[in-house]
This record gives C-alpha cells, structure tokens and sequence, in this order.
C-alpha cells in the first residue's frame, strides 16, 4: 500500500453520490492515486484503509472485472491494493486484507476480541476422553506431538513444552484477523477468528470459526464447498473438500517425501 491521505471534500461528494456512508470520513484514508468510481453501496465505520483500485481480474470463462468496493459493510478494516469486495451480506470487521484478493458473496467476517487463531488448542489424541491432549499451534510437527502425548512420566519435559505453546500462541495472539495477499473467498458464509494466509482459495464453505489458514503461495490451501471447520491449523499444501467437518484438528498435507521411518499418526493430527 502506497502513501496514505485524506479524503477530499470532492471524493467524500463522490462517495456519497454513490450511496457510500460514513459517521466520520476523517477516519477513512486512500492511497495515493485512489479512485472513488469503484466504491459505491459501502458503509464504513472505524479507522479505514483503502489501497488504489485499478486492476482488472479475468475470471473463468474470460469475464473481466474492475476492483471495488461495492455492496458492503467495513468496520475497522485495511484494505490493499487492487481487491475486489463486492457483496458482504452482513459485514467484515477488523481484518488486515491483501493486495490482490478477491472477496464475493460472503455473509460475514469478523474478529470478536482477541484471538490466538487456533494457536493453543487442546486436541485429546489417542483417547477421547482425555489424558493424552496435544495443543496444537502453526509449527506443530508430528514429532513434537508424540512426544507431548506419550511422554507423560516425565512431567517436567511437558511443562516447558506446553509453555513453548503457550508463549507461541501470545505472541500471535490479535484482535486483527489477516487475510493474506491474491486471496480468494467466494460465496461462503461464516468466518470468525480466521488467521487467512496468502493465495488461499475458500469457495462455498460454510463455517470457519477460531483456526489459522497456513497458505502460502508455494503451497496454496483449498477449502471448498459446504466445509466446517472449528478450532483448528489448516498447514500449507493442504486440501479440504466434500463438505468435511473439522474440529480441533491439525491438517497437514502429505509431504510428497518421506523420511525412511514415518513420524507416528496420531487421531486428532490428520496428515
């Protein structure tokens, strides 16, 4: 994002004209070089940013479309370079958004207080009922969580594991959500507390709540259609599809290279 200024009193005329609202513009600030053409039917609320909007996507098909701001409701938000968001049904509040990304036909999404993403969740693994739980955090590996849950005669070990976790989970923790650059997030409903990263591509879910979203453009992740995720780390790589439901899980993609003796499976640890 480039330089950032002030409305001017002939954009805060335009916006308006375009059935745009704010409480108090002076809390909203555009990039140099920012259009007012492609923000129409928005409402803003708290401290806005907005990147320039002068990129076109080429859709399937070969539709073309401009990037905008059209049919939503911002509250709290930093907006990047060259987005499309069209179509919030409810709105998105408090989220960092990246440069790039493609936001369509979403119900809502939110941050509610702060929230570690899924970084510190307790998952029972080997028995249900508990007395073997891993807390799972972004750079869990299979490794650490067989020593976490066989290991507990020695308690002294586990302590300073878990405070390994515990220390990882506060220093993610935010009470902004991220959504990481060339995103894309069609026709789903619900997420809250969803750390997203970037090239991600979420189509059709239907719930995610409270997880971190580990894509990246190496190894982007898919979520696809009528999916239920909860408590949760989706790691890079990894595709979720079929209308799964997902609850305190780790999800980690099957390394196309495995070393001569697999690191043991553990329930609740999907690989």
């Amino acid at each position: 994002m480039q330089e950032l200024r002030s409305l001017t009193p002939q954009e805060i005329e335009r916006l308006q004209s375009q059935n745009c609202e704010c409480a108090d513009w002076a809390l909203v600030k555009v990039s140099v070089g920012f259009d007012p053409r492609y923000v129409k039917n928005t409402r803003f609320s708290g401290k806005i940013k907005i990147g320039v909007l002068d990129k076109e996507f080429e859709l399937a098909g070969g539709l073309k479309k401009h990037s905008c701001i059209n049919n939503a409701v911002l509250h709290n938000c930093e907006i990047g370079d060259n987005v499309v968001i069209e179509n919030i049904q409810n709105y998105i509040a408090n989220y960092i958004i990246g440069d790039g990304c493609f936001i369509q036909n979403v119900d809502v999404i939110l941050v509610d207080a702060k929230t570690a993403f899924g970084n510190g969740t307790e998952v029972n693994v080997l028995n249900e009922s508990g007395g073997r739980e891993v807390h799972i955090h972004d750079k869990l590996s299979a490794h650490f969580a067989y020593v976490y849950s066989l290991y507990r005669h020695r308690p002294n070990l586990i302590k300073r594991m878990k405070a390994m976790v515990d220390y990882y989970a506060g220093k993610h923790a935010s009470d902004m959500g991220s959504i990481g650059n060339d995103a894309m997030i069609v026709n789903v409903g619900y997420i809250k507390n969803v750390r997203i990263g970037s090239f991600c591509k979420i189509t059709g879910a239907m719930k995610l709540k409270n997880g971190s979203i580990n894509s990246n453009k190496q190894a982007p992740v898919y979520v696809g259609r009528n999916v239920i995720a909860e408590d949760f780390i989706i790691s890079s790589g990894s595709r979720i599809d079929g209308g799964c439901i997902v609850s305190r899980c780790f999800i980690s993609a099957i390394a196309r290279e495995r070393t001569a003796k697999p690191a043991p499976f553990l329930p609740g640890l999907i690989r």
